[in-house]
């Protein structure tokens, strides 16, 4: 089976500063691939890059099989890959439900379609609720975003990228500033998303990382100095030495 998304040797610089330095890796279909790293390393940008927010300077990324290197943001969504960000972007004045129909509405780009209600359509209103329920708000559906706490916040931006039907997910800090309970939930929820979506996990929290990876890339520096599984990286001095030190891993 063809990788969900890979990279081959993507560079980006800044000035001097190699921000990715000959980054390459292979997401497979179906797996959790986590990109961990002190800050610094590179993440961001490679995150960037992969989204199509940030064009590399060099190296190549392909997607389901295709080549994405030069496509936009909007064409690679279209492509299947869906993004989230590390600080969450909804509005407070709406419900979750409008919140999700309004992301539906501007992925199938008629966002400015001003005649007709926005949850007036009936498919659209059922593919809304559905994502809803998929990220864990079936009981949050008509609670305007300014009610929700922040781990709900972060469900519901994970609502308005499932709602477009993604194949690949990039997931950027999915528990930034969520409490041990919030944290706890969410990895649960995105847990149930194995074999369902490919998924590019860049995460802090070490307990989320060894509970959900299947594969854990070490970025430092802009370079990836180990890949592999989460006993292997658990293991390995190398990554001890650049990032992890004396800390005690998540068996």
């Amino acid at each position: 089976m063809s990788p969900a998304l890979q990279t081959h040797a993507l560079v980006k610089r800044y000035g001097g500063l190699l921000a990715t330095d000959e980054v390459s890796l292979t997401l497979a279909a179906g797996e959790v691939h986590a990109i961990i790293g002190p800050n610094g390393a590179g993440k961001t940008t490679l995150i960037g890059q992969l989204s199509g927010d940030l064009s590399p300077d060099s190296g190549e990324i392909d997607l389901l099989g295709q080549t994405i290197t030069h496509q936009t943001s909007w064409q690679r969504a279209l492509s299947g890959l869906g993004r989230s960000y590390q600080i969450s972007s909804t509005f407070p004045e709406f419900t979750v439900l409008q919140c999700v129909a309004l992301a539906l509405q501007a992925h199938r780009g008629n966002s400015f379609d001003t005649w007709q209600p926005l949850l007036s359509r009936t498919e659209q209103t059922a593919r809304a609720e559905q994502a809803i329920a998929q990220a864990g708000l079936s009981n949050r559906v008509t609670r305007h975003v300014s009610e929700l706490a922040h781990g709900e916040r972060r469900q519901l931006e994970l609502a308005m990228v499932l709602v477009a039907e993604p194949r690949v997910l990039l997931l950027d800090e999915p528990t930034a500033g969520m409490s041990h309970h919030e944290t706890h939930s969410v990895v649960d929820l995105l847990a149930s998303f194995k074999g369902r979506y490919s998924i590019l996990l860049v995460e802090h929290d070490m307990q989320a990382v060894f509970a959900l990876a299947d594969t854990i890339s070490v970025l430092v520096n802009g370079r990836i100095i180990a890949s592999g599984r989460p006993a292997e990286i658990r293991d390995n001095p190398d990554v001890r030495t650049a990032y992890l030190g004396d800390e005690e891993l998540p068996k």
